[in-house]
């Protein structure tokens, strides 16, 4: 357990962030949409400036090794608030309402469950995926019950890249007032619930869209990475030279990343995408200020995470829809005054299905039952804790990447299979699986795929507007 004492000796030297904690547990769900591992205190990128991401995470235990259930946003997300993984509940595109599910069409999200133990349930922006919202989770949401997104801005003329035919797949600096956007209007509706005194615990979620395409945020977000100046990612022109035909279909190199070779855009998409991160960050200090400004900072629980990685040239892939590192690695750190060590970081691999039962362990309520993953609180009281669980991700029936602290083992529903070995091999540029020597490395690894892939679930109208 940890001495409450010194944890509060060390969150005094923090002003205005955990005071004495009470018996109320709140829970502050911040969720950013399409963050991969570019923050600062995650190493992921050079030039990323994120000072309040980097902060919260001073504040708190950083998961670094943390991964997504799906790499696409409606799946990764309904399995998060539900507990279910993909591969249970058969809901694996965007274009599957949960609630449509044979599994997910009675099960109770953490919300749901959180309020038959006396939380209240507000929140505002992006949690569930934009085209299935999910009104029975929430009292009372911002903008609607129907429209979990406040609109944004645009550019006059459009695409703004110049690159026809992309549909969303565009960015541009906005001659528009950080207050226009979307997320600068959730981030108000979170801070003005923060500043009030709660009659009951509360779990108050907060989704921000950016940094989800299309990349348009306020000019002078651009203004901080000088296009000409930016640092591109590390591609290996022949990396899909050993990859299985199924891994090629998903990375479409002839697709969205030929299109930016060829209209020369590859520095200018970086920018956009390093610009919205930045954005995204500005709106999450604004939430944390409002928590630390209110009067609710000594006895609220701050869990942050996003719902899958992205890609910028990776693989000669672009956005998400992949099972490699770039696809399934997000962001997650939880910061609370009842465990976990300010300053913390946690190496151990980590998944977005432990969130469910790690909120319910540090509010105090009873576990749920059926729930996929495990409470992380033995690593945030411990962060070298023994931890021998694999994260799994899952894109699509029966395909599914097993990712533990060494290796990488993706297996395609058709048999092909991918081994990395990221000790040796951090780019996961040399695919081991059909080499001699490791069998036993793969049998291990795939002890870890579920034993059988729930049927797809039907399919719903996405609203006009909604993006994946």
């Amino acid at each position: 357990m940890i001495d409450r004492r010194k944890f509060l000796a060390s969150a005094a030297a923090m002003p205005g962030y955990f005071a004495a904690p009470r018996d109320r547990r709140n829970v502050l769900f911040i969720s950013i949409d399409d963050l991969n591992d570019w923050i600062g205190c995650l190493g992921g990128h050079p030039d990323v400036k994120t000072p309040n991401l980097d902060r919260l995470a001073g504040r708190g235990v950083l998961f670094t090794n943390a991964h997504c259930a799906a790499p696409l946003c409606n799946p990764s997300r309904a399995s998060l608030m539900t507990g279910v993984l993909p591969s249970a509940s058969g809901v694996y595109q965007n274009n599957q309402p949960m609630r449509r599910s044979r599994v997910l069409a009675d099960a109770v999200t953490l919300p749901q469950h959180l309020r038959t133990h006396g939380y209240s349930m507000t929140g505002g922006g992006k949690i569930y995926h934009g085209a299935f919202p999910d009104p029975p989770s929430w009292d009372e949401y911002f903008p609607s019950q129907q429209q979990n997104q406040p609109l944004n801005p645009e550019p006059p003329k459009l695409p703004a890249n110049g690159i026809p035919n992309t549909a969303h797949f565009d960015w541009s600096g906005l001659d528009a007032r950080v207050e226009e956007m979307g997320d600068y209007k959730t981030a108000e509706w979170v801070r003005a619930r923060l500043a009030k005194r709660h009659d009951r615990p509360f779990f108050l979620g907060c989704g921000i869209y950016k940094p989800h395409l299309p990349w348009y945020v306020p000019r002078r977000f651009f203004e901080m990475y000088p296009a000409d100046k930016v640092t591109l990612p590390e591609v290996k022109a022949d990396d899909l030279d050993d990859v299985p035909e199924a891994g090629r279909r998903m990375a479409k190199p002839d697709g969205d990343h030929a299109k930016v070779i060829k209209h020369g855009q590859w520095r200018k998409a970086v920018q956009g995408y390093l610009a919205s991160i930045t954005f995204a960050d500005e709106m999450v200090g604004r939430v944390l200020d409002g928590l630390e400004d209110g009067p609710n900072a000594g006895d609220t629980s701050v869990v942050l995470w996003s719902d899958h990685g992205w890609h910028l040239g990776e693989k000669l892939h672009w956005r998400k829809f992949s099972l490699w590192e770039e696809a399934t690695h997000n962001v997650l750190m939880v910061a609370s005054p009842w465990a976990g060590k300010a300053g913390t970081r946690c190496d151990r691999t980590v998944s977005l299905s432990d969130i469910y039962p790690t909120v319910t362990d540090l509010c105090g309520v009873p576990a749920k039952g059926g729930v996929a993953g495990r409470s992380l609180l033995p690593l945030m009281r411990n962060p070298k804790a023994e931890w021998r669980h694999a994260a799994l991700t899952t894109y699509g029936r029966g395909n599914h990447s097993v990712r533990t602290e060494r290796w990488r083992y993706i297996r395609y529903a058709g048999g092909a299979e991918e081994l990395y070995d990221r000790m040796a091999d951090a780019m996961e540029w040399r695919n081991l699986a059909g080499k001699e020597g490791y069998e036993e490395v793969k049998a291990e690894l795939r002890r870890a795929l579920p034993a059988a892939d729930e049927a797809p679930s039907p399919v719903g109208k996405v609203a006009p507007g909604i993006h994946d």
